[in-house]
């Protein structure tokens, strides 16, 4: 499984020495439960084997190692994450772990873009600061044969 190696890396819940704390950015209703979360030096959050919050996971964690810019409408991801090459490898399939990963944002930042765009403008800003954005590369949509 594509995102099993998360709990082995967990490079995105460590802040490097040297470098500012991270404020992850959450949505209005994230922010009614969490409060806030900032990573010192690592998140309070995480266990051996992940996050321990599981479900309740702030989105602006279940969307990386992507980014979403709402004002060009398209996916960026941070160059530092390891899983990266195998991703945009699996995006090829749709039916893989990358494809439906990003389905599952695309749809979440659809209910977003009405409830509360300010998050996804915020969370773009924070992810441009905080980590090296390169574009996703998408795979060509696939032509219908026709006999």
């Amino acid at each position: 499984m594509l995102f099993d190696h998360c709990a082995e890396c967990q490079r995105c819940c460590h802040i490097d020495p040297g470098f500012p704390p991270l404020e992850v950015t959450l949505t209005k209703q994230e922010k009614q439960s969490h409060g806030q979360i900032c990573i010192q030096t690592r998140c309070e959050h995480l266990a051996s084997d992940g996050c321990a919050l599981s479900d309740k996971k702030p989105f602006s964690c279940k969307l990386y190692p992507l980014s979403f810019n709402p004002q060009t409408r398209v996916f960026h991801f941070d160059i530092e994450c390891p899983l990266m090459p195998q991703y945009a490898a699996q995006l090829h399939d749709r039916h893989s772990e990358a494809s439906q990963h990003l389905l599952a944002a695309r749809q979440e930042i659809g209910r977003l873009e009405k409830s509360d765009p300010a998050f996804l403008q915020s969370n773009f800003d924070v992810d441009t600061d905080y980590f090296d954005l390169q574009l996703l590369p998408m795979p060509a949509p696939r032509r219908k044969r026709t006999t």
